[in-house]
């Protein structure tokens, strides 16, 4: 479902080149749950975006669904990402413009979904939100946004979805309804689960850990 192989990413700073994946070789199962462990600049969170194609790779390649994402331009990775991939914020990435519904209803709105509405209202009410349809995510908690956004997720029924810290923006207690949600939901659909993370709580939920220092992915944590 999701391979890569020798993924690098480097970017030039007025210090030189900064390299921050060096060489990743990953391979995902369809309906494996996955998380990538690390600390803060480790570059889990650019590897996530590379794996999503909202970023271009420097050298390497980036499978989803047998379909080599580098190869693809901007519009090309937009309608693949638009059949294939959910994507989870860990800053929610709501329009404050638009309602709750109106959110959900956006992506689905743009693949010319005919069932736009039926399946926001669908997935918000699956989220436990059926009585915040009109809200605008400012009269929303942080909890029932990230709720709007999970139910965003899964709207358009991804193959793959991709969390990038889902509960660090949350107390300890929303955090874990959050986590019993993503899970619960992930489940009942079958869907590719790939989540970057420091919570070992969080991590532990998912079939497999992996560990990202300074780069690189282990299947353990740094001696360190």
């Amino acid at each position: 479902m999701i391979r890569t192989t020798s993924l690098i990413k480097s970017v030039n700073t007025l210090d030189g080149e900064l390299v921050i994946l060096k060489g990743i070789d990953l391979e995902i199962k369809a309906g494996e749950t996955v998380a990538i462990i690390g600390a803060s600049g480790s570059g889990k969170s650019t590897l996530l975006g590379l794996l999503a194609g909202l970023d271009d790779v420097s050298s390497g390649g980036v499978f989803l669904n047998g379909t080599d994402i580098t190869t693809l331009d901007e519009e090309q990775r937009a309608s693949l990402r638009a059949d294939l991939v959910g994507f989870v914020f860990q800053s929610f990435q709501l329009l404050p413009s638009l309602s709750a519904l109106e959110n959900v209803m956006l992506p689905l709105e743009l693949q010319r979904r005919p069932d736009a509405r039926e399946q926001a209202v669908k997935y918000l009410s699956r989220v436990g939100l059926e009585h915040r349809l009109t809200h605008y995510p400012r009269q929303l908690s942080g909890g029932e946004q990230q709720r709007v956004a999970i139910a965003r997720a899964f709207s358009n029924q991804p193959k793959i979805l991709f969390a990038d810290e889902p509960t660090g923006n949350l107390d300890t207690k929303t955090g874990e309804q959050i986590i019993e949600l993503l899970f619960e939901l992930n489940e009942q659909l079958n869907t590719t689960l790939v989540l970057v993370t420091h919570d070992l709580k969080l991590a532990e939920r998912c079939e497999r850990r992996l560990w990202m220092n300074d780069g690189l992915l282990s299947m353990q944590p740094d001696a360190d």
